[in-house]
């Protein structure tokens, strides 16, 4: 029998997040996941697992990491409250604005009681996010704001305990279950999902449906039709299987689509992996150190301020602006007194080195390497001299003057041999385009009413975020959507 009371589609953190949430407000559930189990998770597999959430006091998130302050000496002195007033100040800062009222401050205002949901009924194991997010000062391990806590092994043990979670549960999971409509009854409510197995059609029933299934961040088409050709062209950090079905799927029966469209998730990663970022090095393709060096881009410019903010609130755009330079190709250049800050994601590349500049120049793929030295020549003049105040623990205000584009922090002049180079382009990760939603996460009609039984969370959701992003945001929203769906979707079966 597929008949249940709550389908949820896709099988990544947002939607086990709803499965869950469902199974827990007593619905009969399942989760159709159109990989195979052995490439199951969606995004949530390649992502950091790091979770931003609103706490007062440092030691409100003591019941997360509960072995954190035997294990790193003087823990929580490094740690600055992150009040839901900065969380939501940096979500507008971030987006111009533009991010969605309603859903922001639901967003905001959960975050914290979601995070403990997932830890608490979710079994979630949690640990500091000691490699992502933390940078030494003295003896004090200073972290950014609102980023403290991620996954236990980021997001492959996310993923894997989500699952476990699942099964413990009773939620059926049927894999490589493709959804492929979304069938409605006699009153224009949601009854059920046309699903492509290995043994043909299915159809399988529910009073309701949650689409948790993500973006179109894999679909050359569509991101070339609604992001552009520069897009359509990207490497894809994440599953190859998001190819945006459960939004074609909804907009066939008339759901909003909001959001900005033309608007993605595009982080720096190496520029050596393939079109679609090794399943196996999940998160590790990553390059985000930039601010301590300068990229240059084929025609030898620099063509960003790679100080504008700390790498946590400009990765996600400046992956964009890699893939609009020529070749969709950069390189990010240091010198030795700051490689030992490199993130050790750096580690899954061999960096190209050399003794002098125009040695390193020499063996990169920059059409006008003359320029590239002129460059680097201009921007030492401009640049700074570490004992003038240099911290990479905040923005420093070490700038240079004179240039185009400034640095406007960790302006370091890069005069310390060796000197170190590393390629990047734009790795795609998900798109921000999405459905309207109401506050209880159910899915708007293009007529302004909601679509009864159909839900949305993750990925799905249109107009949270806005030509850039906040890392940590979207497993976050994506659990804290998932619950709210999986919670009314569950209420409203019965």
């Amino acid at each position: 029998m597929n008949d249940f009371d709550v389908i949820v589609v896709g099988a990544g953190n947002a939607a086990l997040a709803a499965a869950v949430s469902a199974r827990e407000n007593g619905a009969r559930v399942v989760v159709l996941e159109k990989a195979p189990r052995e490439m199951r998770g969606g995004n949530t597999h390649w992502s950091g697992g790091v979770l931003r959430f609103a706490f007062d006091e440092p030691r409100e998130i003591a019941p997360l990491v509960p072995e954190a302050e035997s294990q790193y000496e003087n823990f929580y002195d490094g740690i600055a409250p992150y009040t839901r007033a900065d969380f939501h100040g940096d979500l507008m800062r971030v987006t111009n604005g533009r991010t969605d009222p309603v859903l922001s401050r639901l967003l905001v205002d959960n975050s914290k009681d979601t995070v403990f949901w997932m830890h608490q009924t979710g079994r979630i194991k949690m640990e500091p996010a000691i490699t992502l997010s933390a940078v030494r000062k003295g003896n004090v391990m200073v972290w950014a704001r609102g980023l403290v806590v991620r996954a236990e092994h980021e997001g492959v043990g996310l993923s894997r305990s989500w699952f476990s979670t699942a099964e413990r549960m009773g939620i059926a999971v049927r894999y490589g279950a493709a959804a492929v409509e979304l069938l409605l009854d006699e009153r224009g409510a949601v009854s059920g999902v046309k699903v492509r197995d290995a043994d043909g059609l299915q159809t399988y029933t529910a009073r309701s449906i949650v689409l948790g299934c993500g973006g179109f961040e894999a679909n050359v088409q569509m991101r070339t039709q609604h992001i552009g050709p520069l897009i359509g062209q990207a490497k894809v950090r994440g599953t190859p299987h998001n190819q945006g079905d459960g939004l074609r799927m909804a907009m066939a029966i008339g759901a909003m689509p909001w959001g900005q469209w033309a608007g993605c998730h595009a982080t720096p990663i190496s520029a050596d992996w393939g079109d679609f970022a090794p399943r196996e090095m999940t998160d590790r393709s990553n390059r985000l150190s930039y601010l301590y060096g300068v990229m240059l881009n084929k025609r030898g410019r620099r063509f960003l301020d790679e100080g504008e903010d700390t790498a946590l609130f400009t990765y996600a755009k400046f992956g964009r602006a890699i893939l609009a330079e020529p070749g969709a190709k950069a390189y990010q250049i240091f010198d030795s007194k700051v490689v030992h800050l490199l993130e050790p994601r750096y580690q899954t590349s061999k960096p190209i080195t050399a003794d002098t500049l125009e040695s390193l120049i020499a063996q990169l793929d920059i059409d006008d390497k003359a320029q590239a030295l002129r460059t680097l020549a201009d921007y030492n003049k401009a640049a700074c001299d570490a004992d003038q105040g240099f911290d990479p623990t905040r923005k420093d205000g070490l700038a240079t003057r004179g240039l185009d584009p400034e640095k406007t922090n960790w302006a370091l002049r890069l005069d310390q041999p060796p000197y170190y180079a590393y390629s990047a382009t734009g790795g795609i990760t998900f798109t921000f385009g999405g459905l309207k939603i109401t506050e209880g996460a159910q899915v708007m009609g293009t007529d302004w009413r909601p679509i009864p039984g159909l839900y949305a969370c993750g990925e799905m959701v249109g107009g949270l975020f806005y030509d850039n992003y906040p890392a940590g945001t979207g497993l976050v929203a994506g659990a804290t959507f998932g619950r709210i769906a999986g919670r009314n979707a569950a209420l409203a079966a019965r």
